[in-house]
């Protein structure tokens, strides 16, 4: 394992570092410590390059004050050198809390402090608010990528945290976990692709909706026809198009809609105003008017390059029946069929997705408990868990919605 050096001199200035095997770790309290080019590089590498791990977005949540330590996310950036070369890279958060991470582990918080130990803080190599599945280990090797996770435990253990998690990973970061002994966790996503039974893209939003039963045909037809019906119509604006009178009408309606569920948003305006400076290709939103009066609307992330869209924000000033359902799937998936994009993933949970044809995925997690007893204990409810997860998706796959009879769709 590595060794710490002592001082910032023996690291050249960048703060506390250690040696693994012939890299150099240093732990960095911000991603602006970072060249964004060397990290972006990195993530270019990667087989799941989710745009939420560009180095834009993180430096938004940063510096917009959501992911900071006075919002109970303290950022120790782990990075690994060779001289002046990044070979490996993960935002890592101690956390006093576990909010705005969307893999519930307040079971396990509880264990603890049922047993007068302390959870908190924990380490957390995540995208804050984010679950979206993707790279997290950046690495330009599988050798730095082991090396970057056993970088990761030995500084919880000097840190004498109680544990690191490792929120939706890709399969690369999988097997390096595995490698260095974390240990696995499964939930399910509900992700809607651009392949229709049989082969081939979709060429139209009623070429989709053959595709399914009846019975969901027929659900879907009248859930737009509410809306409709109410007078509502939809347009779109993507990247640069997105007007600053635009974005601000998006934020109120997200606003509104977590301060009426009695909570505050994750995200300021500041974030989104960053992300409208620093990475405006990546966002599309759609909004929702009625007598010409815009009263609701979505935002999406989209990755023009792998044509991937994700189903991210929304929010509404009036009420109309059905209106999240349109603006939320129908709209974002008409656009991706007409544009091409083979993927819409829709976000955390939400069995209800699989109506409106968002199949259910599996997506991992890992994590590493200091104390030997709760990790063994961790350990068995896993593997129950686990058992518990495969029998929910078999249970998932006898709903599946789309006919079984491909052959017949033209």
């Amino acid at each position: 394992m590595g060794i710490w050096l002592n001082g910032p001199r023996s690291c050249g200035g960048w703060g506390r570092c250690l040696t693994e095997n012939d890299y150099v770790t240093r732990v960095l309290s911000s991603p602006l410590e970072i060249d964004p080019a060397q990290w972006n590089a990195l993530l270019a590498l990667e087989a799941d390059p989710s745009p939420f791990i560009r180095h834009e977005y993180l430096s938004a949540l940063h510096e917009s004050g959501c992911a900071r330590e006075p919002a109970g996310w303290q950022p120790r950036f782990v990075t690994l050198w060779r001289g002046q070369m990044l070979h490996a890279a993960c935002p890592m958060y101690l956390k006093n809390h576990s909010y705005g991470e969307y893999v519930f582990d307040w079971a396990w918080a509880n264990a603890y402090a049922q047993h007068g130990l302390e959870y908190y803080p924990k380490a957390l190599v995540a995208v804050p608010f984010t679950p979206v599945p993707g790279a997290r280990l950046l690495a330009d090797s599988e050798r730095a990528r082991l090396a970057l996770v056993r970088s990761l435990i030995q500084h919880a253990k000097d840190e004498q945290l109680s544990s690191l998690h490792l929120l939706f990973t890709q399969p690369q970061d999988v097997v390096a976990a595995e490698g260095a002994g974390l240990m696995l966790r499964h939930t399910v996503q509900f992700h809607w692709t651009n392949e229709r039974p049989g082969g081939g893209l979709y060429q139209g939003f009623d070429h989709f909706l053959a595709s399914l039963q009846q019975e969901k045909r027929k659900k879907i037809r009248q859930e737009r026809r509410k809306v409709a019906d109410a007078g509502v119509v939809f347009r779109w604006a993507r990247g640069a198009e997105i007007s600053a009178e635009e974005w601000s009408f998006f934020y109120r309606c997200y606003e509104r809609t977590y301060l009426e569920h009695g909570n505050a948003p994750y995200l300021n305006r500041d974030f989104f105003r960053r992300m409208a400076q620093t990475m405006p290709d990546h966002w599309l939103l759609f909004i929702a008017e009625r007598e010409g009066r815009p009263i609701a609307c979505s935002l999406i992330g989209i990755d023009p390059d792998r044509r991937v869209a994700y189903g991210r924000y929304w929010g509404a000033l009036e009420r109309v029946d059905c209106l999240h359902f349109e603006a939320c799937y129908y709209q974002p998936l008409a656009w991706c069929i007409e544009q091409g994009y083979l993927r819409f993933e829709g976000g955390a949970q939400g069995e209800h997705k699989m109506a409106r044809a968002l199949l259910p995925v599996s997506t991992t997690s890992a994590h590493w408990l200091a104390h030997p007893s709760f990790a063994d204990a961790v350990a068995r409810f896993l593997e129950r868990e686990g058992q518990g997860i495969e029998q929910y998706l078999d249970h998932l796959a006898l709903r599946n919605p789309l006919r079984h009879d491909p052959a017949s769709i033209n």
